[in-house]
This record gives structure tokens, C-alpha cells and sequence, in this order.
């Protein structure tokens, strides 16, 4: 087949979270004899990552994507309008729309109606259920419900041939909607278990690590993780705190507000670093903390970190999660 493989996300390389996945189911289409057109965000050597991969890439260059993009909300909503527009560019045809994600979702439900082509949308959260934390006057929480029943509602609106969820809790709200069960795939999509190992070698450090890594949107750093880190540093100041990932507004302010709180808190930020060496700055740490707070949004997404930390040999403080 000739798979149209739409993504909101540069394809490479992988920023963590849900766009890890990417490579490697593209990786297996191609293992089956798959033609994949990937469309998706211009990102660098993308002919040489073409190549590697044996696809063919059709960069969107309108404008910049990616999760650390300015104005990255605004971009969101008016991608799936520009994407579904760059698959019509494109004088091939395909047997197949495979969206990576909801934003992209909506592009290729937009695409089945008007073109007729079957089309898989593969959910990798419930995107807009983490809202649910957001600050109201942020995101009023009219407009949270408004957002998280058109986001269920998608499936059945494009009538699609299959969805595929990261986790059972979020199929089990897609079929609470109606939409056949029989269409609904759980992949529990988690982590790559041959990167994230038990160090071979080496000592645990003199003084606890407690690590934290992710994309650090808002709904990663909400009150429970000040509050459990600030009585962390206060009851056992040897403790160290290390975040591993690009250093967000969210972030930013997180560590403001810890300081503040706590001035002698001893902090490790060691910035973004690619995927496949994250598990190095998970191995050298004592626990690894999920401390999300509650939402359809967390409760409904695989938290492939606390799987990673396991992997690595390190025990895991979590929020209680249904998946």
C-alpha cells in the first residue's frame, strides 16, 4: 500500500512523549512493504533522514512547528486546515491516511470525506484532557468540555475505518461515544525497552537523585510536584533534583516559584537532550517522579517515563493514574 503519513510534529529527531513514536511505526511500515509519504513539519536533513528511513518526506514550511514553536497553540489550530492542503498538493495516491496525533486527526478526517480515502487515526493522548489543569482564566473550563467532546467525537464524525489508542482508559472513552469497539485498537505504545536497561556498571551516587524528564508542559509541573519537591529539599537537603529537558516557560517558572520556596534546593538542569540518551540521565539517579496532577489527560496517557525509569532499575513515585 501507499501510506500518507500525516504527523503536527518534526518526524526527527523525536522530542520525546508521543512523537517517539513516529520512527517507529514508520520504520514498520516500511519493513512490510509499505510506500510511506510522510507529511509533516520541515525539519533538518530531512533528505538524508529520507533516505535512512526509505520514505518520501513532504515538509510543511508554511510556518514553524514543533512543540517548543511560539504561538504553538494558535499554529495547532490552524495546521489540520494547511496539512489537508499539502496532501492535495501532492499528485500521488494513496490507500491509506494514517494521522499521527489529534491535530493532525483533523486534517485526515477533512481528507476521507472529500477524497474517499480510508483513514486510521492513532491517538497518542487525550490532548486536550490535560487542559482540565490548566489555569481557568488560561482555558475556561466551558471551553475544556467544548474541546474534549469534539476531540472524542472525531472517530465518529469522519465515520473512520480504526483508531488506534496509547492506553485502554482512553479507547474506553471512545467507545462510550458510540464509536464501534471492533475499530478501536489499545497498542500501549511505551518505551523502547532496548535503550532504557539497568546500568551494566558504575556506583549510584553519593547523594540521592530524584529525576524528573519530559517536554515540561503546563501539566507536568502543577502543585503536587512544588509541593512534594519543596518537602523533599526541606526534610533532606542532600537530596538533588534533576530535570532533564528543554527548559520551558513552565519549567522556568517551576523552578522560580521551587527557589523561592526553598533558596537552598539543589537543582540539576541539564537541558534538552535527544531521546536515545536520555536513559543515561535516568540510570545515574536514585527515583524517578511522575507528579502529574489529576486529569483525563493523565489518566488516560501510557506514562512511558515512569516504564522508562523502571527499565533503567530505578523505583518510581507516582500520582495514582488509571493506566
Amino acid at each position: 500500500m501507499r501510506v500518507a503519513f500525516l504527523t503536527h510534529e518534526p518526524f526527527h529527531p523525536p522530542s520525546g512523549g508521543g512523537s517517539a513514536e513516529a520512527p517507529y511505526l514508520v520504520r514498520e511500515f516500511v519493513r512490510r512493504g509499505h510506500a510511506v509519504d510522510l507529511f509533516c513539519p520541515a525539519f533538518p536533513d530531512s533528505d538524508a533522514v529520507a533516505r535512512q528511513f526509505g520514505v518520501t518526506v513532504h515538509p510543511f514550511t508554511r510556518w514553524r512547528m514543533g512543540r517548543y514553536a511560539r504561538f504553538r497553540n494558535l499554529k495547532y489550530l490552524l495546521y489540520p486546515t494547511a496539512l489537508a492542503r499539502l496532501v492535495r498538493s501532492t499528485p500521488a495516491r494513496f490507500d491509506v491516511l494514517v494521522a499521527q496525533h489529534t491535530i493532525s486527526a483533523v486534517a485526515a478526517g477533512r481528507l476521507r470525506r472529500e477524497l474517499g480515502i480510508p483513514a486510521v487515526l492513532n491517538f497518542l493522548d487525550y490532548l486536550t484532557g490535560f487542559m482540565e489543569t490548566w489555569p481557568a482564566w488560561v482555558m475556561p473550563r466551558p471551553m475544556v468540555r467544548r474541546l474534549t467532546r469534539f476531540e472524542l467525537s472525531l472517530p465518529r464524525r469522519y465515520d473512520v475505518e480504526g483508531i488506534l489508542t496509547v492506553s485502554r482508559p482512553l479507547a474506553d472513552r471512545f467507545i462510550t461515544t458510540g464509536y464501534p469497539e471492533e475499530r478501536v485498537r489499545a497498542i500501549q505504545y511505551g518505551y523502547d525497552a532496548s535503550r532504557f536497561q539497568p546500568a551494566s556498571e558504575g556506583l549510584p551516587p553519593q547523594s540521592p537523585v530524584v529525576v524528573m524528564h519530559g517536554s515540561f508542559d503546563q501539566h507536568h509541573l502543577g502543585q503536587i510536584a512544588l509541593d512534594t519537591v519543596s518537602r523533599i529539599a526541606t526534610a533532606r537537603p542532600e537530596v538533588g533534583f534533576r530535570f532533564v529537558g528543554r527548559e520551558t516557560p513552565s519549567l522556568s517558572r517551576f523552578v522560580q516559584r521551587l527557589r523561592a520556596s526553598v533558596p537552598g534546593v539543589r537543582l540539576e538542569l541539564p537541558g534538552f537532550i535527544p531521546y536515545d540518551a536520555v536513559a543515561g540521565q535516568v540510570r545515574s539517579a536514585t527515583v524517578g517522579l511522575v507528579p502529574y496532577e489529576e486529569s483525563n489527560g493523565t489518566h488516560c496517557a501510557f506514562v512511558a517515563k515512569a516504564v522508562e525509569y523502571l527499565g533503567c532499575g530505578i523505583p518510581v513515585a507516582s500520582t495514582p493514574l488509571e493506566n
